[in-house]
């Protein structure tokens, strides 16, 4: 299979020519000047804020913490999912080496950005608000571009070059411990490189003395949590790094694998059993006279399997019989039977092609043109595992399909030294499809409680056509004015286009346990889909004041206002036919209605004093705000983060980097009353961190959570990493999952 990817690719670059999203440093070659830059507006992550980070996690997501307009939902160890100005997952584009890739998993347990080690990234780029729209589409917020290290070549006439670099951590709570390597060896026109890192972590510790009551309504009891369960994971991944160079011509290939034998999550009913990646990644680079052009291929087959960790239990019997006790004690009630668990399997294979063009037509004006095909298929099935569900297999998706066929163009203008506009158009047709479905045993309507409705489901979705073609517009309007060396003033408007994706569209069973498979938001409550979702429609304007000294090394303030109205936004409502009670775990349907968000992003920095004595202090802070509203049903939208600031308090004195930082984090009170989400408390955290370099080495050490505070993730979702998660309300409703307490860490990197 890998073989014929391969084939299939190098046929895809032979037909396509070459383009997209354009690097210009091939080696010695660079090409400066704000034309060539990333189209803006765009927040880089400079390198040193990128090493910094790492060292306190292994998820890739947690990189973006300190940008202004992002927030993470809470995940698996690996697997958080990146938030801009209140929209997240599927809303996003994110892009890693140029790849689109897309989760395969009912629960979204496998998102981008945990296909790459936080030790491979080299550079990060957040797009937050209006975005170009050569960015991508099929998304309604921002963009996020990530990419591994930039190949390294020898120096003319000096020979082979052979360095490398060697790696270790380790994080006191949960036991967290991995390693790292990237091994390369370089002539002057072929470069080869190795990377390969593990990372394991047990369940996390909350906070201390951590206790959350259940809510009114429920048989109330008080869980005081010293693990947090369902939080351990272990992370294997490993990488070649093949790139050609010949004048101002770059290829590379790039061929990664993944094995995630275990990850937990807290947030949701199932936990990750296994998951392997494979994935071929192929470009090109070139300059010309006429400007840039950019290629890439690439193909992503995933094998994802779910099942019950260590710390969840399954139950199955009639409805005389009642759950199996959370510590998991043998099924006790008379007519109760058993399951070992409840396997389900999930295959995804994604293949893509892009290219793009930066034209220069004369010293004003830059065009970029482009386009892009992607073909994804996703298989996702349970096998029975317990009474009632044989003989047969679930298909919750069967054979489903979503290809994308964009075309874009874009138009930068430098009028004048300080004018600047960027007008983008794009164009995408999304077609959706797949196969008859069916339940584990469609006989047992009006026999078992719990799986009753399989056939009337099933019988109701194959009877309907599935297939469906959405045509979506972008479009992007952006001025920039830079009156003088201190000030930046940037405003723009984006309408941005999202189609549904297969999960959304296409689960069909109303059965509570099969719906609570499929949720990928952590809130505890079950999901189906609906065939008749429309595209969601963005238009968003936003703007930007940048007042700063002249050489930007002294002080800095960036303030970002900005107003989203999403048409078709789909949210939930409680399943037609269904009733929903407060307090309670639901089943829900999605449905199309609409969305408001508004904001601001504050971000600065100072330049306090600089000593010979004592080396230089800064302080840096970032404040970001966002309220989110459904219009149609005058309710609060899901997971959005209260008011939150961060301040840091930075010293740097020769080799040693030293901060202080504390995380202001306000309670979450306006909560989605169709979800019942739950609240949680403000709170405030203080880290510390010190970096030491020699010439070979480098030392992180820190405090992350120093007085070991506890609290509650504000988009962490609701706590189900323990007892008998099957069954939608055997697990207590009303307790948000845990923040993670004190953490001691230490990491070392060695290169040579």
């Amino acid at each position: 299979m890998v073989r014929r990817s391969v084939f299939l690719i190098m046929a895809a670059m032979a037909a396509t020519a070459w383009g997209e999203d354009a690097v210009y440093n091939l080696g010695d070659v660079v090409v400066t000047g704000s034309r060539w830059n990333t189209p803006w507006p765009a927040t880089p992550i400079d390198a040193a804020a990128l090493a910094a980070l790492r060292a306190a996690t292994s998820d890739t997501a947690s990189l973006l913490r300190d940008l202004p307009g992002v927030s993470l939902y809470g995940a698996g160890g690996v697997s958080s999912l990146p938030a801009i100005h209140g929209l997240a997952d599927d809303r996003l584009r994110v892009k890693v080496d140029g790849m689109d890739l897309i989760a395969a998993c009912p629960n979204h347990m496998n998102p981008a950005l945990s296909y790459i080690d936080p030790t491979r990234v080299g550079k990060v780029t957040v797009y937050a608000g209006v975005t170009p729209v050569s960015v991508g589409g099929d998304s309604i917020g921002g963009g996020i571009v990530v990419e591994s290290a930039r190949p390294v070549f020898a120096r003319a006439g000096e020979g082979a070059l052979k360095t490398g670099e060697v790696g270790a951590f380790y994080r006191s709570n949960g036991d967290a411990r991995g390693a790292n390597a990237r091994l390369t060896v370089a002539g002057e026109k072929l470069s080869v490189s190795y990377t390969g890192s593990v990372a394991q972590s047990d369940d996390y510790r909350a906070g201390a003395d951590f206790k959350a009551t259940t809510a009114t309504g429920q048989a109330g009891h008080t869980l005081a949590l010293d693990e947090v369960g369902s939080s351990a994971y272990q992370s294997i991944n490993q990488a070649l790094d093949i790139a050609l160079r010949s004048d101002e011509h770059l290829f590379d290939l790039k061929l990664a694998h993944q094995h995630i034998p275990y990850e937990l999550f807290p947030n949701q009913r199932m936990d990750m059993t296994d998951n392997r990646s494979d994935q071929i990644d192929l470009g090109y680079t070139g300059q010309y006279r006429w400007g840039a052009l950019k290629a890439r291929a690439y193909h992503e087959e995933v094998q994802h399997e779910m099942d019950f960790g260590a710390d969840k239990r399954f139950w199955y019997g009639t409805a005389s019989g009642g759950p199996m006790a959370a510590n998991g004690s043998p099924c006790s009630p008379i007519g109760m039977t058993c399951a070992a668990g409840m396997p389900m399997a999930t295959d995804g294979k994604t293949t893509g092609v892009s290219v793009q063009g930066d034209i220069l037509l004369s010293g004003r004006d830059t065009v970029r043109v482009g386009g892009a095909y992607q073909v994804y298929r996703l298989d996702d099935w349970w096998s029975p595992s317990g009474a009632g569900m044989w003989p047969g297999v679930f298909w919750n998706i069967n054979n489903g399909q979503r290809d994308r066929y964009a075309l874009f163009g874009e138009w930068e203008a430098h009028f004048t030294p300080q004018w600047t506009s960027l007008l983008g158009l794009r164009h995408e047709t999304v077609e959706m499809d797949t196969g008859a479905v069916r339940g584990y045993n469609p006989t047992t309507n009006g026999m078992a409680p719990m799986l009753n409705y399989q056939q009337r489901d099933g019988d109701a979705f194959n009877a309907q056509a599935h297939a469906r073609t959405d045509q979506n517009w972008d479009i992007t309007a952006l001025a920039r004015y830079i009156p003088d060396a201190t000030r930046t003033y940037e405003i723009g408007y984006g309408q941005k286009t999202r189609s549904p994706n297969l999960y959304e569209r296409y689960t069909w069973s109303t059965w509570s346990m099969a719906a609570d498979m499929n949720n990928f938001v952590g809130d505890g409550n079950g999901y189906v889909g609906n065939l008749d979702l429309k595209p969601e429609t963005a238009h968003t304007v936003s703007a930007t004041a940048d007042w700063h000294d002249a050489e930007q090394t002294q002080w800095g303030l960036k303030v970002t206002p900005y107003y989203t109205y999403v048409q078709d936004f789909i949210d939930a409502q409680c399943l037609p036919g269904a009733t929903c009670t407060a307090h309670k775990f639901n089943v829900l349907q999605y449905v199309n209605q609409s969305a408001r968000l508004y904001g601001l992003d504050v971000s600065g920095n100072i330049l306090l004093a600089s000593t010979g004595k004592y080396g230089s202090f800064t302080a840096s802070g970032l404040l970001n705000y966002v309220r989110g509203k459904n219009p149609t049903t005058d309710d609060n939208l899901y997971n959005i983060m209260p008011l939150n600031a961060r301040l840091a308090l930075t010293q740097r004195l020769g080799q040693w980097t030293n901060t202080v930082e504390a995380q202001l984090v306000a309670g979450k009170k306006d909560v989605s009353t169709v979800r019942n989400e739950i609240a949680t408390g403000g709170y405030s955290l203080f880290n510390l961190r010190s970096r030491y370099g020699w010439k070979k080495a480098q030392l992180d050490v820190g405090i992350d959570n120093l007085f070991d505070k506890a609290y509650s993730l504000p988009l962490g979702g609701a706590y189900a990493g323990q007892g008998t998660t099957m069954s939608i309300n055997a697990i207590p409703w009303g307790i948000a999952v845990p923040g993670m307490g004190r953490s001691i860490y230490a990491n070392l990197t060695y290169r040579f």
